[in-house]
């Protein structure tokens, strides 16, 4: 009998997994430039939660949540995006002001698998609350847009747009709602739902896009406030030097954004699954889900499609590997010196011949070999050009002065 992942899922291990693992650093670092600390939410949440706070009319909560009942009677949902519960945490710590935070982890979503596209996925975000002005929208973009520039996203387009705010998106939505009217027969049957409920998510639909014509352009209805908080966010983008194009279809997929949304597209991947994350001003959601009036912005990354539109390949994840001459048990002791001083190194703990050892090490591209002979004073070096005998103590600066 063999098992294989539920449908929709996927293992992940070397060398692909090194890539993920070198972007997922690449983050780190770069969240943390940005002065975002961890936020870990639970994988589990009330499914209120998301029901209040994404939009009981979004595909996400009508089709794609994994919910079920706890053994308490409890309905919990397994979380389909990280934003309701990071601005859910941030309420309940009882911090005030201005706050920040990133997150990684694995989410779910019941979608059609294909590629770009799994039931369990991997998302890295960050949320920036407390702040209403267009430096907080700016700061979030930018912020995206070079983490996936320095994780190798080479053919990456930033689209922006403004879809208003409560003040004077209905007036939009109204304008949509008489317009996708006159095309109702024209159009597939889950926009034809939308029509009445969220006339905005219509202008989402991938199936339904060669059918839409010139709808109503959100730019005709915003308000001075937001007009002026749109151009504020343009004119910050091109002083930070952050390339955009505005796309005035741009509506997101969830109900909680006002005025500014923003999506990253990878623009070398497949156009049907090519946008690799994005977000937007989110000020109503902190009272959608019971909590006090608090503005906020953020994004998502599909961590998945960043590696598909990323340009690095999977290397080494070592510095070294030791082949020792008189078996395993000197080479545990001479590798655990070296890791403490910060090298990645791996040896054979099998005590096979040194031929298998060097196809070992061969087969793991590593840089270097190091050939321990027996002579606790001497490690043999050999890199592709290079082959110099050592003190042991004398390795590590060695082989951190040559990288």
């Amino acid at each position: 009998m063999s098992f294989k992942p539920p449908r929709g899922t996927d293992d992940l291990i070397a060398p692909q997994s090194q890539v993920w693992r070198e972007i997922l650093a690449t983050w780190e670092d770069w969240s943390a430039r940005y002065g975002y600390p961890l936020v870990a939410t639970p994988i589990l949440e009330a499914t209120d939660l998301f029901e209040r706070g994404v939009g009981d009319t979004t595909e996400v909560v009508t089709k794609q949540m994994y919910t079920f009942t706890d053994k308490g009677g409890r309905s919990v949902t397994l979380r389909p995006e990280g934003t309701a519960g990071v601005v859910r945490a941030f309420l309940d710590s009882g911090e005030q002001g201005q706050w920040k935070g990133a997150y990684s982890g694995p989410f779910f979503r019941y979608e059609r698998p294909q590629k770009g596209r799994t039931r369990q996925f991997w998302q890295v975000g960050v949320e920036y609350l407390g702040v209403e002005g267009p430096v907080a929208d700016s700061e979030v973009i930018e912020l995206g847009f070079r983490f996936l520039r320095a994780a190798g996203v080479s053919q990456l387009e930033l689209r922006i747009n403004s879809i208003g705010d409560p003040v004077c998106r209905p007036g939009y939505v109204a304008a949509l709602k008489d317009y996708f009217v006159g095309l109702r027969d024209t159009l597939s049957e889950d926009s034809r739902r939308l029509i009445d409920t969220n006339p905005l998510r219509v202008l989402d639909s991938k199936v339904d896009r060669d059918q839409l014509g010139t709808p109503p352009q959100i730019s005709d209805f915003l308000c001075g406030a937001c007009a002026d908080h749109y151009t504020s966010v343009r004119g910050l983008l091109e002083s930070l030097e952050v390339p955009f194009v505005e796309d005035t279809s741009l509506v997101r997929g969830l109900d909680y954004y006002t005025r500014t949304t923003f999506e990253f597209i990878g623009t070398g991947l497949d156009s049907a699954q090519n946008a690799v994350g994005g977000g937007g001003r989110y000020d109503g959601l902190a009272e959608a889900i019971g909590g006090r009036p608090t503005p906020g912005v953020g994004f998502a990354l599909g961590f998945d499609r960043v590696v598909l539109a990323s340009d690095r390949t999977p290397g080494t994840f070592l510095d070294a590997y030791l082949v020792s001459e008189v078996g395993p048990e000197p080479a545990l002791s001479i590798a655990a010196e070296l890791r403490r001083d910060g090298l990645r190194v791996e040896f054979d703990g099998e005590g096979r011949s040194v031929k298998g050892q060097f196809r070992t090490a061969r087969r793991l591209e590593v840089p270097v070999i190091l050939v321990y002979k027996g002579d606790r004073q001497t490690i043999d070096v050999q890199a592709a050009d290079d082959r110099v005998e050592l003190p042991l103590e004398a390795v590590t600066k060695h082989l951190k002065g040559t990288r």
